[in-house]
């Protein structure tokens, strides 16, 4: 069983090889979470790209934490890097689906553009294969 301390510490490097894909995708611009900090804070997200970059580590690590305890919980194993990387997938894809419809349409009050949403999506699922398997290879176990 993966514990808390691993779900975190693949938190970290599922959302570090995201953000290359991010990057190596995106069009140079902030990251989403720097229009979240900006609508708050006021000002142009672009004022707020390293804040919005540690938004955005910081729901990774937390969302690594989730998933190591809450797979355990519905009855699934994360014992085998197949199944825990294919359980990283679907978690990955349910944390695109929030994260275009809640937090980019309701929260940010954004319309993401297609590129935008192919980046954002391939992201997340690789957010979500990395994060499956590296609890799954049982590395912090």
């Amino acid at each position: 069983m993966a514990s808390l301390i691993a779900g975190l510490a693949g938190g970290v490097v599922a959302t570090i090889v995201m953000t290359i894909v991010m990057m190596v995708m995106g069009d140079g611009g902030p990251p989403p979470t720097a229009r979240l900090v900006a609508k708050f804070a006021g000002g142009d997200p672009e004022e707020y790209a390293m804040p919005g970059m540690v938004l955005h580590i910081l729901y990774g690590v937390i969302a690594g934490g989730v998933f190591a305890v809450g797979v355990p919980l519905l009855g699934l194993s994360l014992s085998s890097i197949i199944v825990a990387a294919g359980l990283g997938l679907v978690f990955g894809l349910v944390l695109m689906v929030g994260g275009m419809m809640f937090w980019m349409r309701m929260v940010i009050g954004m319309e993401p553009n297609r590129d935008m949403m192919v980046m954002f999506g391939t992201a997340h699922v690789v957010y979500g294969v990395v994060l499956g398997g590296f609890l799954g290879a049982g590395i912090l176990s």
